[in-house]
């Protein structure tokens, strides 16, 4: 890419008024500035309407699209329906990047310019971000997962790698799914712990700790987690923060699910690929966990 990179949007956001500010200055800010944010407010009982028109005001690349309200927070399946309403209202089609991005993060203004170095510098990536830090007890707390694990509130994709997977799985889990299917198709995904994002809500608190854990492993099931690698991930779960109750819950989830026989992502190839991958980091082979 000679040219400099251009790139959309889309944010779907439900009673943020609180937070939302923050991810309008760190966007407004940027030293690349996107050309198109599609906001996306899905059914909010909140200000958080009224505060993305006052920014529209000032940024015409701004716009905000209003859902009414089903009466209830929806993760999976209701966040990227919401993305979709405003991903159909893209203006600029020829983006080389897209983004969704949530609407309770704050990161500096050379955010967007670093990844896309990132992606200049790799012409495999095909997803990235920054790392995630929350905030505990009035400091910064780093969310652990793999180096290859693009964490949902803010997902950068090449536009290449965004077509050959078909865009976003419209279930709970689409934010594995997304980048178990770039890989399978041989792109790299990215976390950079250098590019700091700090999440303003902790990811499942308004859920409670148990009923979100159980949903982890659901989701889990869905897209297809070897039973032999879930049990491992379960176990260890026990004794990481917070302890028992999110391994329980995990391994609850994901086995009332293979019990009861439900739903599975139905791309086999996709699922073996993952599984395999799987089974090399239980038996110490390298792989994506490398």
């Amino acid at each position: 890419m000679n040219h400099p990179p251009k790139y959309v949007i889309v944010s779907p956001v439900r009673n943020e008024g609180k937070h939302i500010r923050n991810t309008l200055e760190s966007v407004t800010r940027q030293t690349v500035q996107p050309a198109e944010w599609v906001v996306v407010d899905d059914g909010s009982r909140d200000d958080t309407p009224d505060i993305v028109r006052e920014y529209a005001k000032t940024f015409p690349w701004i716009r905000l699209v209003e859902r009414r309200d089903r009466g209830y927070a929806e993760p999976g399946r209701g966040v990227i329906e919401a993305f979709y309403a405003g991903y159909e209202r893209i203006g600029h089609r020829d983006f080389d990047f897209i983004v969704k991005l949530d609407g309770d993060l704050t990161f500096g203004e050379r955010y967007f310019e670093s990844l896309f170095d990132r992606f200049r510098e790799n012409p495999r990536l095909g997803m990235a971000s920054g790392v995630c830090y929350v905030e505990i007890n009035g400091g910064l707390e780093r969310e652990n997962h793999p180096e290859f694990h693009v964490r949902g509130p803010s997902k950068v994709y090449r536009r290449e790698c965004w077509e050959q997977i078909g865009g976003l799985v419209k279930h709970l889990g689409w934010d594995s799914l997304d980048e178990i299917k770039a890989q399978y198709h041989g792109w790299d995904t990215r976390s950079y712990k250098d590019l700091v994002i700090i999440h303003h809500k902790v990811t499942g608190k308004n859920t409670g700790v148990f009923r979100w854990a159980i949903k982890l492993g659901q989701s889990d099931y869905y897209c297809g987690y070897h039973p032999l690698f879930l049990l491992a991930k379960g176990l260890r779960r026990l004794f990481l923060p917070p302890y028992v109750v999110g391994g329980v819950g995990i391994l609850w989830g994901y086995f009332g699910n293979y019990l009861r026989g439900a739903e599975r992502f139905p791309e086999e190839d996709v699922v073996h690929f993952l599984r395999n991958e799987q089974l090399k980091r239980l038996t110490w082979r390298g792989g994506i966990w490398r």
